[in-house]
């Protein structure tokens, strides 16, 4: 069984701190993802964004997400999903995945898994606000899911 830590938290968060916890002796590969507020979305000039979390809710999911990502591979991961909450400028980091295996394909997917999933699966909601004064919330997670 791997190791694996998830959490919300409204602190900036450090790549280092995360690549530290993943580290492994006996891992060979060690994958970051870094999310980070972009500068333009939709062809808008976004000036920052806030994401709305039910952090109870979501970390369970992350976990949840994580524990899959681990059943898919044989050997052990080190996982640590992290996400912001809060207004973030633009820059900032809003998620890091941090994965470590004994083989570099196996982080690589464990890695693409967890952020595909935790996009379409995570209590999580952005609100982007736009240079010319306005806001928007994307789409993203439904609390209800109606056939």
């Amino acid at each position: 069984m791997g190791h694996h830590r998830v959490a919300v938290t409204g602190e900036r968060i450090d790549l280092a701190a995360i690549a530290a916890e993943v580290g492994d002796a006996e891992h060979g590969a060690q994958v970051i993802f870094a999310g980070a507020v972009r500068a333009t979305n939709d062809g808008r000039r976004v000036k920052a964004v806030s994401y709305d979390v039910y952090s109870p809710l979501a970390e369970a999911t992350f976990g949840e997400i994580a524990r899959e990502a681990q059943a898919r591979c044989e050997d052990p991961l080190r996982i640590v999903v992290i996400h912001r909450r809060g207004k973030l400028e633009l820059g900032e980091l809003s998620v890091v995945i941090g994965v470590s295996s004994p083989h570099r394909s196996e982080a690589y997917e464990a890695s693409r898994y967890v952020i595909e999933q935790l996009k379409t699966r995570a209590p999580v909601w952005k609100k982007e606000h736009y240079e010319d004064g306005e806001t928007e919330w994307l789409r993203g997670h439904a609390l209800c899911r109606h056939g």
